[in-house]
């Protein structure tokens, strides 16, 4: 077992990977910890890893665990997860538990499934995709916490700025030869279907069906999102008007003025060439999974 681990993830603390090392010794496996450093390719590693590796573990939170996935996909190794990260989305979607001895007993009990991945172009997803104002708060949320901003503080003044100046963009969805054009603040595509109402906002109960959903808001300014997620929670935004959603295993976007456009991928970045080429690959992701 190897464990790739992100010594920035946001439960992190000292002391833990050694605390990790010894629950699985007393498990009876002999688990390498490397620690990943910054500018160290995650995808790059796991690859590496799953060349010796039968489980290569993934700690941190989504980004960690999506590039980590990334390089497990097509080799004889299956992913676990630790999920130190701050939000866990893949963790919690999974029924992953969050408590570390508890995630570790799941992982030596290796009751390994199939899930799906998303793809576009040549970059991995496991939980979604964006382009429009999400990859915008990201990057400057990235950099004021460069300045010395914790992450909730940064995330909070980024979304301000952000939302401030955004005009949304024109933007082409292809799905079977069939095209629709909408100018939208953003246009969000996941990896399965999510809730977009009430309290399971934001949640998945599947992973396994093939399907990539396409979320877009047309008719919505970028000002007027605080007020669109406010409907959301009291379960009205399927019926407002505002919020369009379809599914396809397959689909590509074009978007009006450069050929290269910000991508979000999990809480990252990446900057894409279009027509940006969206796919399901159905079962793509070996991970071991709670029996339940």
């Amino acid at each position: 077992m190897t464990i790739l681990w992100n010594p920035s993830a946001g439960s992190a603390r000292a002391g833990l990977e050694a605390h990790v090392v010894a629950l699985f010794r007393a498990a009876g496996y002999d688990a390498q910890i490397i620690i990943l450093q910054k500018g160290q390719d995650p995808t790059a590693s796991a690859r590496a890893a799953s060349a010796r590796a039968e489980i290569v573990v993934a700690a941190g939170g989504d980004g960690t665990v999506s590039r980590v996935a990334a390089g497990v996909i097509g080799t004889s190794s299956v992913l676990g997860v630790l999920p130190i990260g701050t939000l866990n989305h893949f963790a919690r979607d999974l029924q992953i538990p969050l408590d570390i001895e508890r995630s570790v007993a799941t992982i030596v009990a290796r009751h390994i499934g199939h899930v799906d991945v998303g793809q576009v172009n040549d970059h991995v997803f496991i939980n979604n995709s964006s382009i429009g104002i999400y990859p915008s708060i990201v990057e400057v949320r990235d950099e004021l916490r460069r300045q010395g901003l914790h992450k909730w503080p940064a995330t909070a003044l980024a979304t301000f700025r952000v939302l401030r100046r955004h005009r949304g963009r024109r933007v082409t969805i292809e799905i079977g030869g069939r095209e629709t054009v909408r100018r939208t603040p953003f246009v969000f595509v996941g990896n399965n279907q999510y809730a977009v109402e009430g309290i399971r906002l934001g949640e998945r109960r599947r992973l396994d069906q093939a399907l990539l959903y396409v979320y877009a808001a047309p008719r919505v300014r970028a000002r007027e999102l605080p007020k669109l997620l406010m409907k959301a929670l009291l379960g009205r935004v399927r019926h407002s008007g505002e919020f369009e959603i379809v599914s396809a295993p397959e689909l590509r976007l074009t978007t009006a003025g450069p050929r290269r456009v910000r991508v979000a991928l999990d809480g990252e970045v990446a900057s894409m060439t279009l027509p940006l080429h969206y796919r399901s690959r159905p079962g793509a992701l070996r991970v071991i999974l709670p029996h339940a």
